[in-house]
């Protein structure tokens, strides 16, 4: 079947599916070393009572013949080690069918820690991550030739991740209509990095032109990848430029850089031609793989019917799944840019009497802002699930996220595992008698403040978000 032949995108099926390869080494890397702690059966949303709790049917996962925080660590080490084969091209090496079960297998893994990961899996990466990695599993090693249905449902993909974001913006925030929005956005954004806070005090006219060129990359753009060359390469330059502005001033997790993975795949071998130069041997494409290639072609764009209806739906639904599996979701971010920027604080006591005068001590965490004085890390492609929920708990009262009251018991238990995820244990020898949470509103500071203080941040106290709590028994020794 030589209609199916796609021999001008050798090199972009290689560089897509490398560069895939590093983005599930990132993600199974966060399960190595965030699962257990967050959804361990021990954890703060334990797996076992969401798997007696939800049906097989609605959740797909492994998990569901066997669960115990060891096989979750095998599969997320069998991920890693995976991940780590397709990235120092190994799987490109093996026969096709033996490369089509490495990519299932990343597949299958993967869907099962998210479809059982609850509230601390619930970001819009994990789905895409997802429907990319499927795509993924039909595209065939460096032996065969790139199936061209393929290569289009990837850019119908990258269509629906950046045109979806670019309408739910016009939909949602006031701000995005007069270019408003980045002059807050740096700033309240989940997770700002080193240079956020330099990104912020850029002068207003060049925030109106970051929003211009962020409507253009994400309602524009986008069209023109279903263009003849070189007006696809072109238009998938753009969206990589773009997505790399946003790698630079926030950390995303790995949403941009899947994003940029998936555009990379609309270069042509002329245009990689220009950087990149490699030699290949004559491909093939089986009949058989051709006809699997076809089905599955065929199952996606008949499941693409109801994301592409959400996109031109006055209710369009954001990081949607309308299927367990996650093959064709809906995309889009920050509909809304909130204008101000509130922390919840976390703090401890070893007292065991409560006065005014009580010494608090406060826990630090890896990427959320907290002192004052620390520079905003560098995180992405790397995910600090915690760090990210801590964002959102601010917007709402403790009790609607029904992680956070297991967290103050896990701090108050002095918990080896939770105390993994932070970045300080103010409590080395034993845990505190008390810990409580604060509200602060945050901003960054000016220049002016930053040269006298040396401080990236500037804090004032809003409210008490958790009086001080105790375990029972504890309280006065």
């Amino acid at each position: 079947m030589d209609f199916l032949r796609a021999d001008d995108y050798w090199t972009a099926r290689l560089v897509f599916q490398r560069a895939l390869g590093v983005i599930y080494f990132v993600a199974f890397l966060v399960a190595v070393r965030q699962f257990v702690p967050l959804l361990g059966a021990n954890g703060l949303l334990p797996v076992p009572d969401y798997l007696r709790a939800v049906p097989f049917r609605r959740s797909p996962s492994l998990f569901y013949w066997r669960y115990s925080d060891r096989v979750a660590r095998l599969a997320a080490w069998t991920g890693l080690v995976l991940a780590a084969a397709v990235v120092v091209g190994l799987v490109d090496l093996a026969p096709l069918a033996v490369a089509m079960l490495v990519w299932a297998a990343l597949w299958a893994l993967y869907l099962s820690f998210v479809n059982v990961g609850q509230t601390f899996y619930a970001f819009g990466w994990e789905t895409l991550l997802l429907e990319t990695g499927f795509l993924a599993i039909f595209l065939g090693p460096a032996s065969v030739a790139p199936p061209v249905t393929l290569l289009y449902l990837v850019r119908w993909l990258v269509f629906r991740v950046e045109f979806g974001a670019g309408l739910i913006k016009l939909r949602g925030d006031e701000c995005w209509r007069d270019l408003t929005c980045l002059y807050y956005h740096h700033e309240t954004q989940p997770m700002p990095n080193p240079l956020s806070w330099y990104f912020h005090h850029l002068p207003k006219p060049l925030h109106k032109a970051e929003v211009l060129g962020n409507h253009f990359a994400q309602l524009v753009a986008p069209w023109f990848l279903f263009f003849p060359q070189p007006i696809a390469s072109v238009a998938a330059l753009f969206i990589v430029v773009t997505q790399c502005w946003l790698v630079l001033s926030g950390n995303f997790s790995w949403l941009n850089f899947i994003t940029i993975a998936l555009a990379l795949a609309a270069f042509d071998d002329r245009a990689y031609g220009t950087v990149l130069r490699l030699a290949h041997d004559p491909t093939t494409l089986p009949d058989w793989h051709a006809i699997v290639v076809l089905l599955v072609s065929g199952l996606v764009v008949i499941l693409s019917y109801r994301p592409a209806r959400n996109l031109v739906s006055r209710h369009q639904l954001m990081n949607y799944s309308f299927d367990p599996l996650h093959l064709v979701n809906t995309y889009g971010a920050f509909g809304s840019v909130t204008k101000t920027r509130d922390e919840v604080v976390i703090e401890g006591t070893e007292e065991a009497v409560l006065t005014a005068a009580t010494r608090w001590r406060e826990y630090e965490f890896n990427g959320k802002p907290g002192d004052v004085t620390r520079r905003p890390p560098q995180v992405a492609p790397y995910h600090l699930r915690l760090d990210w929920l801590m964002w959102f708990a601010a917007f709402s009262s403790p009790t609607y996220h029904e992680w956070f009251v297991p967290l103050l018991a896990k701090l108050l238990e002095g918990d080896r595992t939770t105390l993994g995820l932070l970045r300080t244990n103010p409590f080395p020898e034993r845990p505190p008698r008390f810990v409580r949470a604060l509200l602060y509103r945050y901003r960054f500071t000016t220049p002016r403040e930053r040269r006298e203080s040396r401080a990236w941040w500037t804090r004032r106290l809003v409210r008490e978000y958790v009086p001080p709590v105790t375990l029972r028994g504890r309280a006065g020794g």
